[in-house]
């Protein structure tokens, strides 16, 4: 049975699967970065929901119960949320997914569910991920950019706060939503509380020579010759071939699984309406799309410009940054120095034993401290 890591987007198959074989057959390069679970929805029915773009009037009282999902038109193309809460007067936040195309919508509820007595929470389908892509397959024709995935995020937070009537939101990013977190509250600060950063990318340099160096010490100490041999084969970063960001990832992932608490498996099942089959190879492509924009066909990609210092190391706004103690991906070395050098009313860098870069209990309990401790009391 395959094994989804929604926070980065990567299928573990087991070396021997007769799937992972056929698949690395198909020379299709984002699949050997990132495989996509059997959610989604078929074309036809992205066409068939009738999108809802609302201004205004999201709550009208206190004590109303959330549970929306629609398709609201942001930076020109409808773009898919889902909003669950028990109150329309708690704190919003919004949660930006990892990949970048890989939507944490199907599992937020088994993960998150239990946050919505204190909070509202609004899961978003990026463009070029989930429900966004399978309504707007035209967009696998145009590039992502950062710049047009911040403007997204600003668009997508301003029609929050003017449907349920909040000056703010609190932004939580992990991994890729990590990036675009950081993007959007410096280009708009005034719309934020708060922001929590999980598993924080910082630079593109900086993270993929920090991952490839930390994995082969590891596996040097192991005496473990066949991964040793096999990372030293692809060179050190950066690289321009795009299958060796998925062989590296492959590699962090078996040696965080040696030190890491795993998460429990009933979150990696899809709600059921994202649990349908019907277009597994449509969401492959979406899979293919953002990835292959990502890394770039020679490296040349999305994450090859993302230096987040040379943005600006004042903040208006807290940060506070959640990092795996065990994390080979957003290797807490690089995340912690750039947290140092941070500038902001308010900080907090929180390491959490036994964790890699894909979240789990401990984790995400680290992340409902801060919001509770932290971040509500300002966001009321």
């Amino acid at each position: 049975m395959k094994k989804y890591f929604p926070f980065t987007g990567h299928f573990d198959a087991g070396s021997g699967s007769a799937c992972l074989i056929r698949k690395l057959a198909t020379l299709s390069l984002a699949s050997l970065l990132s495989w996509h679970p059997l959610y989604g929805i078929a074309q036809n029915d992205a066409a068939q929901t009738s999108p809802k773009v609302e201004t205004t009037g999201g709550c009208a009282a206190a004590n109303v119960k959330l549970n929306e999902q629609k398709f609201v038109l942001i930076g020109g193309i409808q773009q898919w949320i889902a909003t669950s809460g028990k109150s329309c007067d708690n704190p919003l936040i919004l949660f930006l997914h990892g990949g970048p195309g890989n939507s944490l919508s199907p599992y937020a509820d088994a993960i998150y569910g239990t946050w919505q007595n204190e909070f509202t929470l609004v899961q978003w389908d990026q463009r070029g991920a989930g429900k966004t892509f399978a309504a707007n397959p035209a967009t696998a024709e145009s590039a992502l950019t950062v710049e047009r995935m911040t403007q997204d995020g600003i668009e997508l937070t301003e029609y929050l706060t003017r449907q349920f009537g909040k000056r703010k939101v609190i932004l939580m990013g992990g991994s890729w939503g990590s990036i675009l977190g950081i993007h959007m509250i410096k280009s708009r600060p005034d719309l934020f509380y708060a922001y929590v950063g999980t598993g924080q990318i910082v630079s593109y340099r900086e993270n993929q020579n920090a991952s490839y160096t930390k994995l082969i010490t590891l596996a040097r100490a192991a005496d473990d010759q066949k991964t040793v041999a096999a990372i030293e084969a692809l060179g050190p970063p950066p690289w321009t071939n795009p299958r060796n960001s998925g062989i590296l990832r492959r590699a962090t992932r078996v040696y965080e699984a040696k030190t890491s608490a795993a998460a429990p498996k009933a979150w990696w099942i899809p709600a059921p309406e994202y649990a349908t089959a019907q277009m597994q190879e449509y969401f492959e492509q979406a899979d293919d799309y953002s990835y292959l924009q990502f890394v770039g066909l020679k490296g040349d990609g999305m994450f090859s410009r993302i230096d987040l210092p040379r943005l600006g190391m004042r903040f208006d706004i807290p940060v506070y940054i959640i990092e795996g103690s065990e994390d080979l991906i957003a290797v807490p070395d690089v995340a912690k120095h750039y947290f140092d050098g941070l500038i902001a009313p308010e900080k907090e860098y929180v390491s959490v034993p036994q964790t890699g870069h894909d979240p789990n209990l401990a984790m995400v309990d680290a992340q409902y401290k801060i919001l509770s401790e932290k971040i509500r009391a300002m966001a009321k």
